[in-house]
């Protein structure tokens, strides 16, 4: 027997009027608002960032050259992950852009898509890589930096990295793309249990990643070099920190 699910939202309620809506939404936690009203698959109370999806998810725009950037990279070879993010230094906001989500992959796969969203860029590395034998017992650390990745290892204090990443989504100070699929579909299921441990916590490679970027990617953060006379058709004065290509 075939089975399906079908979401439903507030709207697909014609008996539900604009007041009786507003009284219900006023009673409802704000991390359950999303699935209560939208039909968005959500936790409750077990879930580990009781955040809107609302409140954090924003339409793609172009990263502005000047805004400082930098990724989290969770490896592995059942699936290797990571997500970068750009601060906005006026705001102090950080956005996370783009995300790489892939399985069974040799390493030179996954730096290829790496440098295609520029090698200039550093990241905070997962830092059991330094012994990880992916490949012929070699450490993934050492090879990913032979292949041209600037990497640095991450703090790995999975309590901490949640407690940073909390405070910056619960604060609007951390922002996710909406093209960032993979990544929005691990928050919305990433929980505890009854005695406060992680569920399944192996396979959220994308949370390990923003843990990383929290925990260490936000110290190592640069801007993109560019040549210097090209200077003032990409930043204005006070924007740039000074690394010149070249």
């Amino acid at each position: 027997m075939s089975k399906f699910c079908v979401s439903a939202t507030w709207d697909d309620a014609p008996h539900l009027s604009a007041s009786v809506k507003a009284e219900l939404l006023s009673g409802i936690p704000p991390y359950q608002r999303d699935a209560r009203t939208k039909g968005v698959p959500q936790l409750g109370s077990g879930a580990i960032y009781p955040v809107a999806e609302t409140d954090i998810v924003v339409d793609d725009f172009e990263i502005p050259v000047y805004w400082p950037r930098a990724y989290g990279m969770d490896v592995g070879w059942n699936k290797t992950a990571a997500i970068w993010g750009a601060r906005d230094n006026q705001s102090g906001v950080i956005y996370f852009y783009s995300e790489h989500y892939r399985g069974q992959a040799e390493p030179i796969v996954h730096v290829e898509a790496f440098k295609a969203r520029g090698v200039w860029i550093p990241g905070a590395i997962d830092p059991a890589s330094v012994g990880s034998s992916q490949v012929d017992g070699k450490q993934l650390l050492s090879i990913y930096r032979k292949l041209g990745l600037d990497l640095t290892t991450a703090a790995n204090a999975v309590e901490a990295g949640i407690y940073e990443t909390w405070m910056a989504l619960s604060g609007g100070r951390l922002k996710v793309f909406k093209s960032c699929r993979a990544w929005i579909n691990e928050f919305r299921t990433y929980q505890r249990d009854q005695n406060g441990k992680i569920i399944d916590d192996h396979k959220y490679h994308l949370m390990a990643s923003t843990r990383y970027f929290m925990m260490s990617g936000r110290g190592i953060m640069k801007t993109r070099p560019v040549a210097p006379d090209t200077q003032q058709r990409f930043i204005t004065p006070g924007q740039y920190n000074g690394n010149w290509m070249g």
